[in-house]
């Protein structure tokens, strides 16, 4: 079992089970009050019941940890059948908190299974990944690198699909130097959130670094910007060296100055690289705010 934000999250053997009249209590009464429980009645001679049973199990175990499964043999269990009042089989019910919650009898069609799981899933909430995200990115804030690294890692191992845990990690990694790490993270991203904005802000973020690797001496390129205020590739490399050196802010007002002296130069460089600057930072950092103020009022001035 793996703890995240103070909750344990079942491993892939604990999600279906065999359950009895004996163990009903503990299988699905108490379990269910911590995630939802789908409780699969069924027989061997059942035939419906051999084709439900396989996609039920399915869609549990692609809900990774967010709900379980209980399968009652009727011919071996049949007194929390008959208390339930299953007449026939299939029957299937979900308990949450300790109460029935749901149900349907007879076969399904795959589309009704996987919304009638996904529906179950979400009255858990997320199991308390988020909470343990929160977590990790307060921990790349105060430099527990190698903490916060493990927890976007565990996140990962529940949510394989999970941007803002694969983002997370990425971020760690190029805070902690292992830009390459962080690059091969990213390259093998999973095609449904390859592009997701989480990861798009850790590309910048790793964009930047490598700039950072090759940055130039501050006082040497600000001597120059004095000596030629119109040495624009000066400018962008004196920017480059403030944002390796962590001050964002003067980086930022050197590209707007930049873009203000000529908007077109190398491309619109410097529109780029601020761009580049605000997908890296957090949405909410008021640099952005400020920052992406000051060029709109540039670009429709």
């Amino acid at each position: 079992m793996l703890e995240l934000g103070g909750q344990k999250t079942a491993s892939q053997d604990d999600l279906i089970i065999d359950g009895t009249d004996q163990s009903f209590m503990a299988d699905v009464i108490e379990a269910s009050r911590e995630v939802p429980v789908i409780v699969d009645f069924w027989a061997p001679w059942c035939g419906p019941c051999k084709t439900l049973g396989p996609a039920l199990e399915a869609e549990v175990r692609a809900a990774r940890g967010k709900l379980r499964m209980v399968k009652v043999n009727v011919d071996e269990n049949q007194a929390v059948a008959a208390q339930l009042r299953v007449q026939s089989i299939p029957t299937v019910y979900a308990f949450f908190q300790g109460q029935p919650v749901d149900g349907f009898q007879g076969a399904q069609p795959p589309s009704a299974i996987k919304e009638f799981v996904a529906k179950l899933a979400n009255l858990a909430g997320d199991g308390g990944l988020g909470a343990a995200l929160d977590e990790a990115e307060q921990m790349i804030d105060q430099g527990a690198l190698s903490d916060a690294v493990q927890v976007f890692a565990a996140v990962l191992s529940e949510e394989p699909e999970n941007a803002r845990a694969l983002g997370g990690l990425a971020r760690a990694q190029i805070a902690a130097g292992n830009l390459d790490q962080a690059e091969a993270l990213l390259a093998n991203a999973p095609a449904a959130i390859a592009g997701a904005a989480e990861l798009d802000a850790a590309r910048a973020k790793l964009d930047l670094a490598r700039q950072a690797e090759s940055a130039g001496p501050v006082d040497e390129l600000r001597a120059r910007v004095e000596a030629d205020p119109d040495d624009h590739q000066a400018r962008f490399d004196l920017a480059q060296a403030l944002y390796a050196h962590g001050d964002t802010e003067a980086a930022i007002d050197m590209l707007l100055d930049l873009f203000r002296r000529d908007r077109e130069w190398n491309d619109a460089a410097a529109k780029t690289q601020l761009f580049k600057i605000f997908d890296a930072l957090k949405p909410n950092d008021p640099l952005v705010a400020k920052g992406r103020r000051k060029l709109s009022s540039m670009i429709f001035a």
